[in-house]
């Protein structure tokens, strides 16, 4: 049976990139992961900064509203190619998608923590606050979507 080849695999066998396609088979989910972590890393941080700067909401709030747009593509990425989890219920998907926003609702609360103490009690720089709470933001959510949510055969 052939092997199904996704896009980045498909990348990595370029000419140019071939030469690190072992390295890329060997930690294709953390690299995945991180590639994609950084794009709902850069999604948070950008709509925050618009929501916070831009528009003037409450930092809670605008963090509110940047969440909602980053837990939306991090779902789609991380089910599609990072952990390629395609359930074949609709019971499975249901369950999956419960466990995804339960855990990302753990780590907005984290999130939220943060903020709280560090702009609102403390009064350190907003956007500082925020693009350090998302590195603790994105090492949790591997671990909880790794541990709890992916799990399981592929």
């Amino acid at each position: 049976m052939k092997e199904k080849r996704d896009i980045f695999d498909r990348l990595m066998a370029l000419p140019v990139l071939c030469i690190f396609e072992p390295f890329y088979k060997k930690h294709k989910e953390v690299l995945l992961y991180l590639f994609f972590g950084g794009v709902t890393f850069v999604i948070s941080v950008v709509s925050y900064a618009f929501f916070n700067r831009t528009a003037g909401m409450n930092e809670l709030i605008a963090n509110l509203f940047s969440w909602v747009l980053a837990v939306l593509a991090a779902y789609l990425t991380n089910r599609t190619w990072v952990f390629a989890k395609t359930s074949s219920t609709v019971a499975g998907v249901v369950k999956e998608i419960l466990l995804f926003m339960s855990g990302r609702l753990a780590t907005l609360a984290v999130e939220e923590g943060i903020l709280l103490v560090f702009i609102t009690w403390l009064g350190f720089d907003s956007m500082t606050v925020k693009v350090i709470a998302q590195i603790v933001v994105i090492l949790l959510n591997y671990v909880i979507s790794k541990l709890f949510v992916f799990k399981g055969e592929a």
